[in-house]
């Protein structure tokens, strides 16, 4: 367990340091965190549930022409395992890549916020440990759609689409989050919600239509069930109370506070919709991750006075601590994470 504790000690020493750096050094500084926890995710070894499924993604691209790849169910997953199996390269190309794309999405959010460390100290626990150590896929894809959001946050309609576009070629859950982007819009309303709806036509038809009874088949019908799913969607479920309590005090503008509404309100709709199928709800919700991340990063500023701000920001801490060691220590699937093991030291 010990490496999963140094990753969140890393977030907590530069909050409690209070160290202020200048332009240049920052981005180094964040350049270092991108690298250090996408090389984390990327080497990863027997690390997370679906481990031996991914080999067997990777191998069987090895004997697929590049045709089938462009037109297989996720085919920018399949694309980069095929050009790594074709290079003769190895599972942890692959997941390095998705890695470096997740931290990416991870690192653009934070230094958007008003504390970015206190935003990549959230991320920490679920968001890199659980999801981008075990959902390679939707990780990569969540990467791209926090992208999104911070081009949607500063009313960049066409980028959202376009980020989450490019995601959906990851994992094609990613397409159901295209809406918000007219949900969220604040003007031409109209001309919005066209041209988002024609998108999220061409996205659905890409990605989602010719699977859809097959996903209603596997995740309702079915009635598959996924241990924990409520208490994941609880944790998205509190920032967003929070979010509708301390809205006025939150002091955003008029696209940020839109588009975060909608996310909160989706996230807490999720509560009733994980009795009706828990997986098919929990993967959903992570792509609603993102609202604990910009919640609990503007939290503190609710106070006015600086010492009770402190006392928020080390409540969030504990709060993030507590998460990652109920979930390491009583998570029914915990084990497939445990211990850490990464191919430098084997």
């Amino acid at each position: 367990m010990l490496p999963y504790w140094l990753f969140l000690i890393l977030p907590v020493s530069v909050i409690l340091t209070n160290r202020r750096l200048s332009e240049r050094s920052q981005f180094w500084v964040w350049f270092a965190v991108w690298l250090f926890f996408s090389l984390a995710i990327g080497l990863r070894f027997e690390v997370g549930g679906d481990w031996f499924s991914y080999l067997r993604h990777l191998d069987m691209r090895a004997t697929t022409s590049f045709s089938d790849v462009l037109v297989g169910s996720d085919p920018g997953y399949y694309l980069i395992n095929w050009i790594v199996a074709q290079s003769g390269g190895s599972i942890y190309w692959v997941n390095t890549g998705c890695g470096m794309i997740l931290m990416a999405g991870i690192v653009r959010f934070a230094r958007a916020q008003p504390l970015p460390w206190l935003t990549l100290l959230v991320a920490v626990p679920y968001l890199i440990i659980v999801v981008g150590m075990g959902y390679t896929r939707q990780s990569a894809a969540l990467g791209l759609l926090l992208i999104g959001l911070v081009s949607l946050a500063n009313a960049q309609i066409r980028w959202f689409v376009f980020w989450v576009m490019l995601g959906s070629a990851l994992h094609k859950s990613a397409v159901l989050m295209l809406p918000v982007a007219a949900l969220a819009s604040t003007s031409n309303r109209f001309w919005s919600l066209l041209w988002v709806g024609v998108m999220s036509l061409v996205g659905g038809y890409l990605f989602v239509f010719d699977s859809a009874d097959r996903l209603w088949t596997n995740y309702v019908e079915a009635e598959y069930q996924s241990q924990g799913g409520l208490i994941r969607v609880l944790m998205n479920s509190v920032p967003a109370f929070l979010f509708f309590l301390l809205r006025r005090q939150l002091r955003l503008t008029e696209s940020e506070d839109k588009l975060w509404f909608w996310m909160s309100l989706l996230a807490l709709a999720c509560i009733p919709l994980v009795a009706l199928s828990s997986t098919a709800t929990d993967r959903v919700a992570l792509y609603l991750i993102p609202i604990q991340l910009f919640v609990f990063a503007r939290l503190p500023f609710v106070m006015s006075d600086p010492r009770r701000r402190g006392l928020v920001v080390l409540g969030v801490v504990g709060y993030y601590t507590l998460v990652q060691a109920v979930w390491l220590n009583f998570a029914s699937h915990s084990f497939a994470w445990l211990p850490y093991q990464n191919v430098v030291w084997l």
